[in-house]
């Protein structure tokens, strides 16, 4: 399908952007079409730009013809978010990739939005820190992506999600105009605080060009420790008891039978059969760890509690989170279709809402897998089913609508670190009370006039009056 945009744009759009630096080929474009949710919808032309002045005059451009721009990493996310629904434009940040200032006395990484997670954790190693947020991901998702949906990851239980380890950015809004917001410092009171407004606005607000990070120290020690549950339920009302106690693990997953079984039969670890298992490691020094260990293995016992186990080994702890880790396309061999929901609740509310997916799972007489970041009451909930067949795919449907209205119900929100994007968005009313949904469209227009970044994503369409 050739490109719908006008000649006169498309030649400004290369002059500014040199060769290579605008794809308009549909073989080329196609390749920017889709996201890790599988939908797609092919972009007009895909732009490259490589600093934060072409970012600025691309948006002049875009503005000035009309033409919606959505931002991409190397597109991970789960959600649609950079799907190019409404064509125009998709704005890849590959070619920004640079490490621009590590500082390790201020513990603050200076990055582009292309960079690598992956990539600036192997740089920060060298000067033995790190970022926290750490998504399945890692090593081939961008900061910007990190950036636009608030990715987290196992160690936000301890150390926080993207929001919580972002200084200040410098970003590209949708009149054109290039912002800064926040300061290299840890402390800061000098009015609002709009870097944490940018992040998890996938894209919709403003376009990401610079990120100062808060960087963390590595821990010189790491244990994990394996507690195997009777079930469900005895497991969630253990991640209760390990985050009521003092002692806060750097890492806490939660994993049900089904994601045992996978874990062994496909991941090749070593386990037993288990109603449910938990992950739990802490972090820290030959002082400190004995004492954190015996605190987490003592909260994690209790009613319905088989064994708690330490990971005899580093190569046994990495197995475990290996395995951990592979457990989202694992899910492909049971069924073709998945659904994949990351919801979250509060802590103490986690046993009530497993108890609620087990429930909609037998309704329905689906398959609904669940595992996650449960020390932050993040659970990955996952309904699979066979998109061929037009019962279980309306079943699935009911069933998800089931599990957002029981997550809400008990005080959750739709997402822990997926964003919203495509797939949640007609939720958002649900989830979102019509005075805040109006206040975020304000905030929309004032940074984003005309409507031309990622639009259709994240914030429902405004119903029409009955």
């Amino acid at each position: 399908m050739p490109s719908s945009l006008p000649v006169p744009f498309t030649t400004e759009l290369l002059a500014l952007l040199g060769p290579g630096g605008l794809l308009l080929d549909p073989a080329e474009r196609l390749a920017y079409a889709y996201d890790n949710s599988r939908r797609q919808a092919l972009p007009d032309a895909v732009v490259l730009p490589t600093d934060a002045a072409q970012v600025k005059a691309i948006v002049c451009l875009c503005r000035e013809h009309s033409v919606p721009i959505t931002a991409r990493g190397r597109g991970t996310n789960t959600t649609g978010a950079s799907v190019p629904v409404g064509g125009g434009l998709v704005m890849a940040f590959e070619r920004m990739n640079r490490i621009l200032d590590i500082r390790p006395g201020d513990r603050v990484a200076v990055v582009e939005p292309g960079v690598l997670n992956g990539d600036l954790q192997k740089a920060l190693a060298n000067h033995h820190l790190f970022w926290p947020p750490d998504p399945t991901s890692a090593p081939y998702c961008t900061i910007g992506g990190n950036l636009g949906c608030n990715a987290g990851g196992p160690r936000a239980v301890k150390y926080g999600a993207t929001r919580d380890n972002v200084l200040a950015l410098t970003a590209v809004t949708g009149t054109g105009e290039i912002v800064q917001f926040g300061a290299a410092t840890t402390k800061a009171s000098s009015g609002y605080d709009l870097s944490r407004l940018l992040i998890g606005s996938e894209g919709t607000l403003a376009l990401v060009v610079e990120a100062t990070l808060r960087l963390v120290p590595l821990p010189p020690m790491r244990r994990v420790l394996r507690a195997l549950y009777r079930d469900t339920d005895a497991a969630a009302r253990a991640v209760a008891r390990v985050m009521a106690q003092p002692m806060t693990p750097s890492m806490l997953e939660y994993m049900d039978a089904r994601c045992v079984k996978l874990a062994r039969d496909v991941g090749g670890v070593d386990l037993p059969d288990a109603g449910a298992l938990l992950l739990i490691e802490a972090d820290g020094d030959a002082t400190t760890l004995p004492a954190a260990i015996a605190a987490l293995r003592a909260s994690a016992n209790g009613e319905g509690c088989i064994e708690v186990n330490v990971a005899s080994s580093e190569a046994e702890r990495e197995s475990l989170w290996a395995a951990r880790k592979a457990l989202s396309p694992a899910l492909r061999t049971i069924a073709p279709g998945k659904i994949n929901e990351d919801v979250v609740v509060p802590v103490s509310r986690l046993p009530t809402l497993v108890g609620h997916v087990e429930s909609i799972a037998s309704k329905h007489a689906l398959d609904i897998v669940c595992f996650g970041h449960a020390g932050n009451g993040n659970l990955h909930v996952n309904i699979l089913y066979d998109p061929a067949d037009a019962v279980a795919s309306d079943s699935a449907g009911k069933a998800l609508a089931e599990v957002f209205e029981a997550t809400l119900a008990l005080g959750g929100q739709l997402s822990g670190e997926h964003g919203i994007g495509l797939s949640k968005r007609d939720f958002m009313s649900r989830a979102i009370d019509p005075a805040t949904l109006a206040l975020m469209r304000s905030i929309k227009t004032l940074l984003d006039p005309d409507g031309i970044l990622n639009p259709g994503k994240l914030l429902p369409a405004i119903e029409a009056p009955t």
